[in-house]
């Protein structure tokens, strides 16, 4: 486990046929997300999303920025810098 926190952007694409984690737009991290951008669905389907695909519990992961923008910032506490670079480039 890490103990440092990493902050990232991400980048949702609410509506998708399935959830991934990979890739990147401008330098944020790609997020598709089943869900629509309705009520905050999308939202917290894409946190959820970064927390799984970093290894973390969903309460690691907060929202910095843009709650309601498809280009949001997180802070993922115990995530491996390595992991994101590993995503980035999918």
């Amino acid at each position: 486990m890490h103990d440092a926190s990493v902050r990232l952007a991400i980048r949702v694409r609410p509506g998708a046929g399935r959830t991934a984690v990979g890739g990147a737009h401008d330098g944020a991290l790609v997020v598709r997300v089943a869900a629509r951008a309705v009520d905050g669905k999308a939202t917290e389907a894409a946190l959820a999303a970064v927390a799984g695909a970093f290894g973390v519990r969903r309460s690691a992961v907060a929202l910095v920025t843009g709650a309601t923008s498809r280009t949001k910032v997180v802070e993922v506490e115990g995530a491996d810098p390595a992991v994101l670079a590993d995503l980035l480039a999918r």
